[in-house]
């Protein structure tokens, strides 16, 4: 550890990523192991830990995340709002439609983010919050085709009529970006995706995934 750097916090910090990466939780020995310090240390971390609600330890003893990351996690999605909508509003004035980041929440797609075109007659009306299963509509399945490491090229995912009839959408996956799983795309009233709307949606994601590093 250099002097700038705290090594109590760092330790916090491992452990609850190591919890983080585990669906049954890690013992206090397990823990101790990983981390290369004792069982002391390692009871010390968790009981400040879970005075702050960000672990739990159940009956058995084994340590897990605890509920006071749910509000955490609310406080990034506005940070990543504010980095993204640059991108989006150049992205939605550009194309004439829709643009939106998506998140990942659970099995769900979830819009974080939305910005309409200024100068469209007409437009899909998509709001901040909208929820659909990732499975379904363009902003879901770019997500799973990232997850699933098949982002190939071209890059983009085109669908049409998934979410609303007589729509379709354009999204392309956010990569490299640690700790969040999204898409940038667009939807818009037609009955197929103009070519150019896939490139320049996979280039608002990288915009966005640039800004969010």
């Amino acid at each position: 550890m250099t002097a700038e750097t705290s090594q109590t916090l760092d330790r916090g910090l491992r452990v609850l990523k190591l919890l983080a990466d585990t669906d049954h939780g890690l013992t206090v020995t397990e823990l101790s192991t990983k981390l290369g310090v004792n069982r002391t240390v390692v009871y010390r971390l968790l009981a400040t830990l879970e005075q702050h609600a960000l672990v739990r330890r159940d009956l058995g003893g084994r340590a897990r995340v605890g509920l006071g990351v749910l509000s955490l996690g609310r406080q990034v999605h506005p940070l990543v709002r504010e980095a993204a909508l640059p991108a989006l509003r150049s992205l939605a004035e550009d194309i004439g439609a829709t643009a939106h980041l998506t998140l990942a929440d659970g099995s769900e797609a979830l819009a974080v983010a939305v910005v309409e075109p200024t100068w469209t007659d007409y437009h899909v009306a998509y709001r901040t919050g909208f929820r659909h299963p990732l499975d379904r509509g363009a902003a879901g399945k770019a997500i799973l085709a990232a997850r699933q490491g098949v982002v190939d090229d071209p890059g983009f995912t085109l669908t049409h009529g998934e979410l609303e009839a007589g729509a379709s959408g354009a999204a392309a996956p956010l990569l490299g970006v640690t700790g969040i799983e999204g898409s940038v795309g667009v939807v818009m009233l037609s009955d197929s995706v103009p070519e150019r709307v896939g490139p320049r949606v996979l280039d608002a994601a990288r915009e966005v995934a640039d800004a969010l590093r």
